[in-house]
C-alpha cells in the first residue's frame, strides 16, 4: 500500500500550532534537513506537511525524535513502535495524531531544547530529598565530583515523569551543598538526542522506568547506570510489597542500556545472572563490570568530635554505632538481642542506632522502647549532619552491620575508613569489603552467633586493637577515585566483551 499523508479535517490555525511550528524547525535543522518555511502562523495543514518532509515517518529513532521534540513528552516504546506501523500506511498524518495526543498545555508551555552531543546526569530523586545515606549519598557525592570535572548537565523529571528538565536552582544548591552553584545549560525541558545520558541512582518509578526504556532504544544516546543491587531480584521478602514489581521495570529499561557499573563484585554476579538471562529473549543486555565503592570518612575537626561526644556518649562507656536504615533486611532486631543480652551478662555501654527512611520497622520500634522504658542506653537517630557522624564513626568502639543482603554496605567502608573494627556478615558484598581486614564477620542469620561476637568485641581490648591497626593498613580509595573509574567505564564505547 502506498504511504500518503492524511490531512486532519476541520483543524485550522491554533496557538498551539505556533509551538509547534517552532518545535519542527528545531528538529528539522538538528537532523540537518532543509530549513522549513513555515508561515508565521502556521495551520495543521502546513504542520503535516513539513512533518511529511522532515521525519521518515517509518524509521524509529526520527519517530521517537519528533515526538519527544514536538510535544514536550519523552515517549514510551510502545507509542514510538504504533506510530511508525502506523505511518507505514498513513504517513505523516499518524504521526501527527500521536503529537496532538500526546501534548499537553504544561508541555507546551515550556521551552524544548534538544541537546546533542552533551552528556546529562539523571539525578532526579537526590535533588529532591535532604537524605545523604545510601543510593543518594553516592550519587550526590559522584556527580558533585562529575560536575567538577567534566562537562554534564544534571537533570531532572516533570512531577508526572513526563519530561526531562534541567534543574532549579534549590534542586541544583541541593545537589552542591551550595546553592551560589549556577545551572548548567538551558533551562526547561530537554529532548537528549545522539548524546548520553547516566543514572547515577536508582530510576525505579513506573512512568521513568518506561521513558527510559524508549530513550535508550531509540534515541541514539550513549546510557549508563549505576548497579547498586538485585536485592527486589534476589530477596524479594526483604523489600517493602510492591517493590519487586517496580524494580522488574527498572530493568526492563536497563536491559536496553550499554553499561552497568556494579558497586561491588557482589553485585556484579548478581547484574550477570539478570544479563545470562536475557538470552532467553534472545538479548544480549548491558556490559557489567564491578566499580566497587569507596572507603573514604572525612577527618572530623575538634569541634565535631566534641559536639558528637556531648551527643552521644555517656561518660565511662563505650559506644556502639550502627548506620542504616531500619528494614528487615538491615537486620536490626538481631542487633538489639545481642544488645539485650550484653547487657543482661553485666557489659556496660550505649547503643546508637542513625538511620531514616524506615518500613516495616514497627517490631524493631517496639523492642527498641521497651528496652528504653527498662533503661538500657539505647537511641535511634533519623538524621544526623554529616560531621557528627563522621565524628560518631570514631567515637565508637565498633559498629554493627548485620545486613542479610547489600549491594555493598557503605557503612562497614565508612567505619573501616575511620579505623572503627565493624561486626557485619559473613558473605556476600560485606565480606567481600571485610577481606582486607578490620571486620569480625558472623552469620547474620544466626542471633547467637551475632551475640556472642558482639560481646567479645567489648569485652576483648586486644581484639579490637588488632581490627584497629587492620583498619588502619587497608588500601585507601576515596570519592576521587570512584568517581573518576565510573566516568571513564560508563563513558567508553562499548566493547564486545561481555556481550555474549
Amino acid at each position: 500500500m502506498t504511504r500518503r499523508t492524511r490531512p486532519i479535517p476541520g483543524r485550522l490555525h491554533s496557538p498551539a500550532a505556533e509551538v509547534w511550528g517552532r518545535r519542527l524547525a528545531h528538529v528539522a535543522r538538528v537532523l540537518g534537513r532543509e530549513e522549513l518555511d513555515l508561515p508565521a502562523r502556521p495551520s495543521h495543514a502546513h504542520l503535516v506537511e513539513a512533518l511529511e518532509r522532515t521525519i521518515d515517518v517509518t524509521d524509529r529513532a526520527e519517530v521517537w525524535l519528533a515526538l519527544a521534540a514536538l510535544s514536550g513528552v519523552l515517549p514510551r516504546d510502545e507509542e514510538v513502535v504504533g506510530t511508525t506501523r502506523r505511518g507505514a500506511l498513513d504517513g505523516a498524518g499518524a504521526l501527527w495524531r500521536q503529537v496532538e495526543a500526546m501534548s499537553m498545555p504544561s508541555t507546551l508551555a515550556q521551552e524544548v531544547t534538544v541537546l546533542t552531543e552533551v552528556t546529562l546526569a539523571d539525578v532526579n530523586h537526590t535533588v529532591a530529598t535532604d537524605l545523604a545515606t545510601g543510593i543518594q549519598r553516592v550519587a550526590r557525592l559522584t556527580v558533585q565530583r562529575w560536575l567538577r570535572d567534566s562537562d554534564i548537565v544534571p537533570v531532572a523529571w516533570t512531577v508526572d515523569f513526563a519530561a526531562l528538565r534541567t534543574l532549579t536552582v534549590a534542586e541544583h544548591g541541593r545537589l552542591l551543598d551550595d546553592g551560589d552553584q549556577p545551572t548548567r545549560g538551558p533551562a526547561g525541558v530537554v529532548v537528549p538526542w545522539r548524546s548520553r545520558i547516566l543514572v547515577p541512582e536508582l530510576a525505579a518509578e513506573h512512568g521513568r522506568s518506561h521513558r527510559l526504556l524508549a530513550l535508550a532504544r531509540w534515541s541514539g544516546c550513549s546510557t549508563g547506570v549505576i548497579g547498586f543491587d538485585c536485592v527486589p531480584f534476589t530477596s524479594a521478602e526483604t523489600t517493602a510489597e510492591g517493590f519487586a514489581a517496580v524494580f522488574y521495570g527498572n530493568l526492563a529499561a536497563v536491559r536496553h542500556f550499554d553499561r552497568v557499573a556494579a558497586i561491588s563484585d557482589a553485585a556484579a554476579v548478581e547484574y550477570e545472572g539478570w544479563r545470562r538471562m536475557l538470552g532467553a529473549v534472545g538479548m544480549t543486555g548491558p556490559q557489567i563490570a564491578a566499580v566497587p565503592l569507596p572507603e573514604e570518612a572525612p577527618k572530623p575537626d575538634d569541634d565535631a568530635l566534641d559536639d558528637a561526644a556531648r551527643r552521644f556518649c555517656i561518660p565511662g562507656l563505650p559506644l556502639v554505632l550502627v548506620v542504616g536504615s531500619h528494614e528487615p533486611r538491615k537486620n536490626h532486631l538481631a542487633v538489639l538481642h545481642a544488645a539485650e543480652q550484653a547487657w543482661r551478662s553485666g557489659e556496660q555501654f550505649s547503643l546508637t542506632f542513625v538511620g531514616g527512611n524506615s518500613w516495616a520497622s514497627e517490631a524493631f520500634a517496639a523492642e527498641l522502647a521497651e528496652l528504653q522504658s527498662a533503661g538500657r542506653p539505647v537511641e535511634s537517630v533519623s538524621r544526623l549532619p554529616d560531621r557528627l557522624l563522621w565524628a560518631a564513626y570514631r567515637l565508637a568502639r565498633f559498629t554493627v552491620f548485620p545486613s542479610l543482603n547489600e549491594g555493598f554496605g557503605l557503612p562497614v567502608a565508612e567505619s573501616l575508613a575511620a579505623a572503627t573494627p565493624v561486626l557485619t556478615s559473613n558473605y556476600g558484598s560485606m565480606a567481600e569489603i571485610g577481606a582486607a581486614g578490620g571486620t569480625y564477620l558472623v552469620d547474620p542469620r544466626d542471633d547467637d552467633a551475632v551475640a556472642a561476637a558482639f560481646g567479645e568485641l567489648l569485652r576483648d581490648d586486644e581484639l579490637v586493637r588488632r581490627l584497629q591497626d587492620e583498619a588502619l593498613e587497608r588500601p585507601s580509595r576515596t570519592w576521587d577515585t570512584y568517581a573518576s573509574e565510573l566516568w571513564e567505564f560508563l563513558t567508553s564505547p562499548r566493547t564486545e566483551e561481555n556481550t555474549e
